[in-house]
């Protein structure tokens, strides 16, 4: 009887969410995918390749899922891999239109889509090598029994991008969610547009204000009835996200953007603490790294299947084996070179970070060396040419040391296939 009970609860719960998004399908669609042709350029390609496998040689032909694609997503995967077979599914008719509406515009015959809820991905009956799930398993009735789903569906070697909420940046977010329910707002437009009125008299320090300061669109009404409104929604803490895949079957591989976890990066490495925290289990250096900054929205990650023997596979300073390297530049790095700290030849930063504090300073001999990265050249021929030869067996360790950095603040990623 408690399994009937809690089975009609988690029925009435994805219902629930399956109606929100008929009504307010989020984020809104769209009928423009032109900015995508930009991942045209094959090293922004093999940068994202290599971000999920270090160690496999690059490949256009793998077959992605975008498990829960909402109105465009499973669409823009298509376009930036032409060569991969993209399948969307959604619970939601709505975003199934959408996505089949841009299919046809842009002639993907690369996608397919199906209606269909990612806690049946099995009903699909393939595996696939890449499995996009973001912003999904946070909304659902039994996270757990979705990623399960999801897990079955990975190929041997497959890789997992899972994007789910972090508690403590949005603890403004559930402070509203619960005085929604209390005065019983709804979804409706009018409901929606006197909650952003609202907002505007929010008292100073409310810890909402931190949300609307650094997220302008977060005031745009399908956005609002997304974060505020929803039926369903929960966060993990990194010690909570870890647990989660650890029950999933899966092993961490990285975060998709790692600098704003790491003691090593931006204020964190400036903390007289920072020493004590490199210390620690690598698990719990990001966990203490999460406490610390206290604002993280959201948690984007890499996971594999723990039965992978590639789970096992990381990237590795310690010995010669990383001069086999070939280092890729991020596409959403920049190199600043006008009002620079001093003895700094650059500052190279990352746009796609949300910490401003995040950001690398080289001189001059280091950027002689990040010039050279042209996703060809492996770290050892770089210093071949970057360094005369009398100098290169010293300097190794420098040059060891500045990959390193690279790769924590998300600068670089690495082909590793051949080394």
């Amino acid at each position: 009887m408690e399994r009937e009970t809690r089975n009609r609860d988690a029925t009435g719960v994805a219902e629930a969410v399956r109606a929100f998004y008929e009504d307010h399908p989020y984020p809104p669609p769209v009928d423009d995918l032109e900015k995508y042709r930009a991942w045209q350029d094959p090293l922004k390609r093999r940068a994202e390749y290599h971000l999920l496998w270090p160690s496999k040689a690059f490949r256009e032909d793998h077959t992605i899922l975008v498990a829960g694609c909402g109105t465009s997503q499973a669409a823009k995967h298509a376009m930036r891999w032409p060569g991969a077979r993209v399948t969307g599914i959604d619970f939601s008719e709505t975003s199934v239109r959408a996505t089949a509406a841009l299919k046809r515009k842009y002639a993907l015959d690369n996608l397919e889509v199906h209606r269909l809820p990612l806690e049946r991905a099995r009903e699909l009956e393939s595996r696939f090598d890449q499995i996009v799930c973001t912003g999904v398993l946070h909304h659902l009735a039994d996270p757990d029994s979705g990623l399960a789903a999801l897990h079955d569906v990975l190929a041997p070697g497959g890789a997992m991008n899972l994007m789910v909420y972090a508690p403590y940046g949005r603890t403004g977010v559930y402070i509203l969610q619960d005085f929604c329910k209390r005065v019983g707002i709804g979804a409706s437009d009018v409901e929606i547009r006197d909650l952003i009125g609202a907002l505007k008299s929010l008292p100073p320090g409310h810890p909402l204000q931190h949300l609307l300061r650094e997220a302008p669109d977060f005031r745009n009404a399908a956005a609002l009835a997304d974060a505020l409104l929803h039926p369903c929604d929960r966060a993990y803490s990194v010690p909570q996200l870890f647990d989660f895949l650890r029950g999933g079957g899966l092993e961490f591989g990285r975060w998709v953007r790692q600098a704003s976890y790491s003691p090593r990066c931006g204020v964190m490495a400036q903390l007289p603490q920072s020493s004590r925290m490199r210390k620690l289990a690598i698990e719990d250096q990001y966990a203490a790294t999460e406490l610390f900054r206290g604002t993280m929205l959201r948690h984007s990650v890499i996971a594999h299947r723990n039965d992978d023997a590639f789970a096992a596979d990381r990237i590795n300073f310690a010995g010669d084996a990383c001069l086999g390297y070939v280092p890729i530049r991020m596409p959403d790095t920049v190199s600043v070179r006008e009002r620079l700290p001093a003895g700094a030849a650059a500052v190279l930063i990352s746009q796609s970070h949300t910490y401003h504090d995040i950001y690398l300073p080289i001189d001059t001999a280091e950027m002689r060396i990040v010039d050279l990265i042209d996703g060809v050249r492996s770290i050892g021929d770089i210093i071949e040419q970057a360094l005369p030869a009398s100098r290169q067996a010293p300097r190794n360790d420098m040059v060891r040391a500045l990959f390193e950095r690279l790769w924590w603040h998300d600068q670089v990623v690495f082909d590793i296939s051949s080394a």
